[in-house]
């Protein structure tokens, strides 16, 4: 099976997404950013990517509005979603995979967080990309 290797990482925070862009860069998959779910939810529908890194607290419309926009597209559209979240909170979780968000992740995240997700839901090979120096 061919996995589609996009990210569209959506968050409100400048900062955060330079951060993740840059890990999925070092990671060898294509990275945009969304700053807010409506931009996310219009970009999911024209571009189609493979993954969607969401922050669960996102201005306005927030992270179940993009998850019902996001179950509107095509089963064959529909990327593999990780939730990021500053709270363990096992309610929230719930509620966004309810939605359509089948994997999360806690901030502050790092490289080797995101690789050892993407290897568990098979975006990337474990062991199959090439080693790389320490980066922090």
């Amino acid at each position: 099976m061919s996995v589609n290797k996009t990210c569209l990482v959506v968050d409100d925070s400048e900062v955060i997404r330079e951060i993740a862009v840059r890990i999925m860069s070092d990671l060898g998959i294509e990275a945009a950013e969304a700053e807010n779910a409506a931009a996310a939810v219009t970009y999911c529908r024209e571009k189609k990517p493979g993954l969607v890194l969401l922050d669960w607290d996102l201005p306005s419309m927030g992270a179940l509005d993009f998850l019902r926009g996001a179950g509107e597209l095509q089963p064959e559209d529909k990327p593999e979603i990780i939730l990021c979240s500053t709270e363990n909170d096992p309610q929230q979780f719930t509620l966004a995979k309810a939605a359509g968000a089948a994997h999360h992740i806690l901030k502050p995240f790092d490289k080797n967080v995101i690789e050892s997700k993407l290897q568990e839901i098979g975006v990337l090979a474990g062991g199959n990309e090439a080693p790389k120096a320490a980066a922090n």
